[in-house]
């Protein structure tokens, strides 16, 4: 008998519940000991449910007639969809309900007994209780794990983020995400990747164009100012190494390196600008007024709404007489 499985789930690896710990996130301290709880206690939360005009629809990730399946554009894999998921409870009603039930059947949501998203008496039992320690769930050989992986995808349980990328993307992070083992240590190396070229685009930069890594520094810390001619080329590695290993203003490991590696990769007319455009705002030099406009303080000539305005009105040769007044002024504070 070939058993379903879900989606992925045998080229996934291991499969379980941790705890997400973000070390940038205060959580009572908590983060320092890689916990998410105190010690000894345990978040528990039941399957959630969506009640319209007295309906009750579990979110299971079982049921072909929820909006994310019928929402989906291509006709096959639309269909490749509904025929796991019918696989899938066809098998679950053999194994608890003792319930043969053919996945083709045009009647078959009316011959399953057990897996309708609307019975209350099944899945109001259905339910999570994690704490420090992972989780390791089955789902070929455990229908309850197969019931709960598929219910976490379909974000039945709010406290459990589908992936480890979920996790880092949400605004408030989850307390606890699905591992797929491959997939997350997937997408822990991408990053690692991506921090590997930061640092190895900074160590060029500091060998061979240090002038080039002063105006990167300036286009990607927030604190540019601090940054004059005369700041030796160690403090600036270091702020730039700290500022890639998330350090800095940008606690996100991902979208630290990626902003060193897209500044890296700007010419020079424009790092030099966009440096010129952030100190001569920290300066007051150029201001933002009521209007929502940005203008030339001492002409009030209006440069646009925003720093990539900015930056593209200096480009123009029509307004030089701007940019030399701007980069006399701002170069005195960088020559101090």
């Amino acid at each position: 008998m070939v058993t379903a499985t879900p989606t992925n789930a045998t080229k996934s690896g291991a499969i379980s519940i941790k705890p997400y710990v973000d070390p940038t996130v205060s959580n009572l301290g908590l983060e320092r000991y890689n916990m998410v709880l105190h010690d000894g206690i345990f978040q528990e939360e039941e399957l959630a449910l969506i009640e319209r005009n007295g309906i009750k629809r579990y979110l299971t990730g079982l049921n072909e007639f929820a909006p994310e399946v019928k929402l989906i554009q291509d006709n096959d894999i639309r269909e490749a969809k509904i025929k796991e998921i019918r696989t899938i409870v066809a098998q679950l009603e053999k194994e608890l309900a003792a319930n043969i039930v053919d996945p083709n059947s045009p009647t078959f949501w009316n011959d399953v007994k057990l897996l309708k998203h609307d019975n209350d008496e099944f899945w109001g039992k259905i339910s999570l209780r994690c704490g420090n320690d992972s989780i390791y769930m089955d789902p070929v050989k455990d229908p309850y794990d197969l019931i709960k992986l598929y219910a976490i995808e379909a974000g039945g349980f709010s406290m459990v983020a589908p992936s480890y990328e979920a996790a880092r993307s949400m605004s408030r992070p989850p307390k606890f995400y699905l591992d797929k083992h491959v997939q997350t240590v997937s997408t822990k190396t991408e990053v690692k990747k991506l921090k590997n070229k930061a640092l190895a685009e900074l160590d060029k930069l500091f060998n061979k164009n240090t002038n080039k890594l002063f105006y990167i520094a300036k286009v990607v810390d927030a604190n540019s100012s601090q940054y004059k001619k005369s700041t030796p080329n160690d403090v600036i590695y270091d702020n730039m190494d700290k500022f890639i290993n998330g350090e800095g203003i940008e606690r996100d490991l991902r979208r630290a390196a990626q902003a060193f590696v897209d500044a890296s990769a700007l010419d020079m007319e424009v790092l030099k600008l966009r440096s010129l455009v952030k100190d001569s705002t920290f300066y007051k030099f150029i201001a933002l007024k009521a209007d929502g406009f940005i203008y030339h303080v001492d002409s009030s000539v209006m440069m646009g709404r925003n720093s990539s305005d900015c930056v593209e009105f200096l480009k123009n040769p029509l307004h030089d007489a701007t940019l030399i007044d701007l980069t006399k002024k701002v170069e005195s504070y960088w020559n101090q």
